[in-house]
């Protein structure tokens, strides 16, 4: 069984900053000797806290990271992989202005600088996959190293059938599922899809990586699921997270 292909998705308010005090201490916590493979903040920086001692995963977020000091930092990465606009098409982004972009500031990085490119990762709701079909359409000349998918739901095959879709009909690409999770309030369906999905991932070539939402302390919105949370709001690891720490395969 391939193995080592999990994204921690590490929030940026774990990481101490102005105004707020983050919970660093608890990257040291963090197996990396077990199935993570890299670490993901939806920023272009690297948590201080992380230390070497995985691979980081640095994001154009959205236009904002397009200049100045973000951009600095996406220019002097010594990264290898570097992830394109996150669900682009609820942030008022077009698929032909991310092509313009793409074209202009984006592939040289992988051109001059030899780094892999994601593509924008969008919502699996017909509107982001018609954005991303868009996207690919116009950059087809130049495409992206790997395609980044996002996926919430609460039956783990129907997790597992929609990245096969996507792959079929992006076959050239292997594919980076940037953030997935059950939105399921009960724990025990939660565990399942889980197990589901990671065993199913971790089997499967053309995943690239795969990043379970999230390790954070508070609950991002009341779409995402409290049971599926990573972290406590004390900053310690949920059982979920010690699952996907340590356990390949997966267990129920």
């Amino acid at each position: 069984m391939v193995a080592n292909k999990r994204c921690l998705l590490w929030d940026w308010t774990n990481t101490d900053g102005p105004g707020h005090a983050g919970v660093p201490w608890a990257m040291d916590k963090v197996d990396f000797k077990g199935p993570f493979s890299s670490v993901c903040n939806w920023n272009t920086w690297v948590p201080p806290e992380l230390k070497g001692r995985a691979p980081f995963r640095p994001m154009v977020h959205l236009e904002a990271q397009l200049s100045g000091g973000d951009w600095q930092n996406i220019q002097n990465t010594k990264e290898n992989v570097i992830l394109f606009f996150n669900e682009p098409e609820r942030n008022g982004i077009s698929a032909e202005h991310a092509a313009d972009v793409w074209h202009k500031q984006m592939l040289p990085l992988r051109q001059h600088k030899g780094k892999k490119l994601v593509s924008p990762s969008c919502a699996s709701d017909p509107k982001g996959q018609a954005w991303l079909a868009d996207f690919m359409h116009r950059v087809q000349d130049n495409p992206p190293d790997l395609v980044g998918v996002h996926y919430y739901g609460t039956d783990g095959k129907a997790a597992i059938d929609f990245v096969q879709g996507v792959h079929k009909k992006y076959p050239k690409h292997h594919i980076m599922v940037t953030e997935i999770a059950s939105t399921s309030r009960n724990y025990h369906d939660v565990v399942d899809f889980t197990v589901k999905f990671a065993n199913w991932a971790d089997s499967t070539d053309w995943i690239f990586e795969y990043g379970f939402f999230g390790c954070m302390r508070k609950v991002a919105d009341g779409f995402v699921s409290p049971a599926a949370q990573l972290m406590k709001p004390d900053g310690h690891f949920t059982p979920l997270m010690d699952k996907l720490m340590h356990e390949v395969p997966m267990k129920q």
